[in-house]
This record gives structure tokens, sequence and C-alpha cells, in this order.
């Protein structure tokens, strides 16, 4: 896929732009989008922070600071100026013609990690579907490399049509191209699902903020070797498992995507397929980084998006993942009912994942039971 940040071949260094405005997480916020910025191969070379009470109009952080960033990315050698925020249009444009640099936005920055990391042919859609959705705003010239990708656009405006216009036409026909192909694969995905539910397979989703450890808890149940790292959005792609329990039999296992604060919209969107594992789901495991020192905002944040895609009605299992750093040991939380609500694991060492078998088992026997009553109820 074309890479539609165009990076600047003479390097990657970059510096971060961060303003306080009297947010509760804002420490934490300016962490993550380090994190974020070496998850895009990016080199870190110094950071800009302010604090104002609302963005500025034209530059987003005012006339000084931008300044301030001019010297420091001169001085650095800097050629990529990374915002922790999201920046309007004009912003955007106001910021590059000062800088003479590429600006990028969170949710730009955040689009381009997943431009790199989406393996299948699916995930590649979803990802150029979202950057245009995004870029689209940001339209003024340089989209006649659309015109030459496979199933190309080969279409021509008429004689009085400006090469804006041109450029606009063939994105919006590049964006209904992507949405139809990704229809039909949404469709097939619900075909799959209605033979499992067919099959009386019980199917079971992790969720969870990126980087929980939800790709290596997923290599612990099934014996997989799906790439996992200590980075944000390491993996991508929904990937599916069949994993054999006892109590149960067979069970289909999926680890999503993971979420991160202010997702952007447009991949939520793009991503609806994919993410309908989730709301499809018999059974959600909520991973969760225990060692974490925002880890109650990180759940709330997956439980926003949980909501957004319809997911909220799917009964939840907490999973307190990475316990060998805090010194916990397995164990498992119960409601007034019996039912298990949490269970503290270790993905790294393979503590705990006989508990997650168990939520499973006892989860299988619960559907069994309500399918039981309601036949008897008819």
């Amino acid at each position: 896929m074309k890479d539609l940040f165009e990076r600047p071949s003479g390097g990657e260094a970059a510096i971060l732009v961060s303003v306080d405005f009297s947010e509760p997480d804002y420490e934490e916020s300016l962490e993550e989008l380090r994190q974020l910025s070496l998850s895009a191969g990016l080199a870190v070379r110094g950071t800009v922070q302010g604090k104002r009470s609302s963005p500025d109009a034209k530059l987003f952080i005012g006339s000084g600071k931008a300044d301030e960033l001019l010297q420091l990315m001169q001085a650095s050698e800097s050629n990529i100026a990374v915002f922790n925020h999201d920046l309007t249009p004009s912003q955007q444009r106001n910021l590059e013609r000062l800088l003479q640099a590429r600006v990028v936005d969170r949710t730009g920055l955040i689009l381009d990690i997943f431009s790199q990391r989406a393996q299948t042919h699916e995930g590649k859609l979803q990802v150029e579907l979202a950057q245009l959705e995004h870029l689209s705003t940001r339209l003024v010239r340089g989209w006649t490399h659309l015109e030459r990708q496979k199933g190309g656009i080969g279409v021509r405006g008429g004689p009085g049509e400006t090469q804006l216009e041109l450029d606009r036409r063939m994105l919006r026909i590049r964006v209904k191209q992507l949405r139809e192909k990704l229809s039909k694969l949404k469709a097939q995905r619900g075909m799959q699902r209605r033979a499992r539910k067919r099959s009386n397979v019980m199917t079971v989703s992790l969720v969870g903020y990126t980087n929980a450890g939800k790709s290596t808890i997923f290599n612990r149940l099934t014996k997989a070797n799906i790439y996992a790292a200590d980075q944000l959005f390491a993996t991508l792609d929904t990937t599916t498992h069949k994993i054999f329990i006892p109590e149960c039999g067979a069970v289909v296992l999926s680890d999503t995507v993971g979420f991160i604060k202010h997702l952007p919209h447009a991949l939520v969107e793009a991503f609806g397929a994919t993410l309908e594992e989730a709301a499809q789901a018999d059974l959600l495991l909520h991973i969760v980084d225990t060692a974490s020192s925002n880890r109650d905002e990180q759940i709330a944040e997956v439980n926003k998006v949980l909501v957004e895609i319809g997911a909220t009605q799917v009964p939840q299992v907490l999973v307190h993942n990475q316990i060998d750093r805090v010194g916990l040991a397995p164990a498992v939380a119960r409601d007034e009912y019996g039912r298990i609500t949490c269970v503290h694991v270790s993905a790294k060492t393979g503590e705990g994942m006989d508990l997650l078998r168990q939520v499973m088992a006892e989860h299988y026997q619960y559907l069994k039971k309500l399918a039981t009553e309601e036949v008897a109820f008819v």
C-alpha cells in the first residue's frame, strides 16, 4: 500500500508537540504519544510543551510556541512535527508552511502506524479507507497516484474541470470501491458466524487497550505464533483459532485490534467488519494491563469503543494481565450469582491460563443452561 503520509526520505527525526488544556491525564497522554511515535519508527529528538485554555485558530499552539518549535526543529535537524492533538486542515497547512516540514496530528500518526502494520488484504483495505476518509478534508493536490492503482479509475474530467475537482472525484470513486469490497467481506464474515452458531460452537473475543498483552494471551491459549511485541498496535488483523476445552468442546477464539484513547472514528468505522467479531461474540475477555498506572482510564476507553460498535450486550470478564510485575497470584473473583467477573493472570509466565479456560467452560455451561430454559419456556 502506498504511504499516504509521504515521509521525507532524508530521515525520521521528529519533535513532539503537546498542549496542556488542564486535562487530568495530560502526562499519560504525552507518554502515549511518545510510544506511538516510536511504534511508527520515528526518532524523537525533543518535545515542545505549552499550556493554553483553548487552541489557537491559526496555528493551534500560537505564534510564540510555533517559533519555538521551528527553532528546535532546525537545531535538531528534525523534519516531522507530531502533535498530540487533532488539527484542522487549515492549522496543519499553516504549520507546514511555517515550519517547511511535515506536520502529523494524533489521528494521522495512528493511521500511519496502522498502514505499516496491516498484513491481510482486508486489513489493508480497512486502513486505506480510514486514511482516505481522514485525508479527504486535507485534499489540496497530489491525489493523481490513485489513478495508477490496480483497478484504477481511468476517468477524466470535462474541459472546465480543475485538477482539484478531478482529484476529489477520483478520491470519492476510490472510497466507494473500498466500501463495496469491505461490504462483501463483511457479508462473508456474517456467513461464517452463522455457520458457527448452527454448529453450537462458542465464540470468544479478546479485547483491550493496545499493548495490554492480548496477542501473548492468544498465543498461550491457542499455541499459535502470531506477532506479539512490547509496542503499541503490534498486531492489527483479527486472528481466529479454534481451541479445545474438555468441558465444552471446540471454542473459536479471536484476537482483535487494540483500542486507544481517542481512537480515530475513521478507524472504528473502517474496521467495522473486523470489530463485529467482538460485537457478535458469546463472551468478551477484556485484557487489562494490571501494572499500568492509568488502567482504570484504559478500561473506560475500551468500554467506550465497545459501546460504539454495539458490543455492550456481550458478557464481559476482566482479565488483569501482567500480575508478575506487581507481585500478585493467579485468582478469580465472582459476583453474587457465582459467575466469574475477574481473573488475574500472567501472559508472560503462563500463570492463570487454566483459569481462563475455566472461565470459558463455565460460560459455555451458562449458555447451555439458558438455551435449555428457553426451549422449556417455549
